[in-house]
């Protein structure tokens, strides 16, 4: 009997010691989707007061049901790449064909990488991040692009993009996009080191 009372002893502990020392279901995101739709916006030479000719696009690219709604925000589930700081020749009003590496040169084909910007008490996101906006919204998280590149192609109106990231925990992000990319010039609005009108989300996801 002592034996018996042992024995159950022993497995309850050792039923307990595993089930805590499990580790927690990690929650797994799309990082290859499908972006069906987005918009180029024209800032022209941005930079030109710090010495910076080179022309500025900034990428919004959407996935799965995000649309925005009535009141210009961002709504719905999928992912959201933003590519804020696009640098393009002097010479260029749209995104050129090429291959782009995520860099922080602010040459020609190059993109700034994702980071935290902490500026009179308050951190912002600046450069390239992706949002995963989870129909869960505890879920939803922004995360910062640390390196990587995409390629651009263009056959009529079609612009075919690629893209192969790696995000600042490491996860590897791709995807791609293949249908019309509208470009608005916001050059004229939005005069170099002005503040840039960005996309408000209907819920702000967590910054990773």
């Amino acid at each position: 009997m002592k034996n018996l009372i042992f024995v159950l002893l022993f497995s309850s502990v050792l039923f307990v010691s595993c089930k805590t020392n499990d580790p927690a279901l990690e929650y797994k995101y799309n990082t290859n989707p499908t972006y069906s739709w987005g918009y180029a916006e024209f800032y022209g030479p941005y930079y030109s007061e710090y010495m910076n000719d080179n022309n500025v696009i900034s990428l919004s690219l959407f996935s799965d049901s995000l649309f925005v709604d009535s009141t210009g925000s961002l709504d719905g589930i999928g992912q959201y790449l933003f590519l804020e700081d696009i640098f393009i020749s002097p010479t260029d009003t749209i995104l050129p064909d090429g291959v782009y590496e995520i860099s922080k040169s602010e040459a020609p084909f190059t993109v700034a990488p994702g980071e935290k910007f902490k500026a009179d008490n308050n951190e912002y996101v600046i450069g390239a991040s992706i949002y995963f906006i989870e129909k869960k919204s505890n879920f939803s998280v922004q995360k910062l692009i640390s390196r990587g590149s995409f390629t651009v192609e263009s056959m009529n109106n079609t612009k075919y993009i690629d893209f192969n990231f790696v995000l600042t925990d490491s996860t590897k992000l791709k995807g791609k996009f293949s249908t019309e990319l509208p470009h608005f010039d916001q050059s004229i609005a939005t005069p170099p080191s002005s503040v840039r009108k960005k996309l408000k989300l209907k819920s702000g996801p967590v910054i990773f």
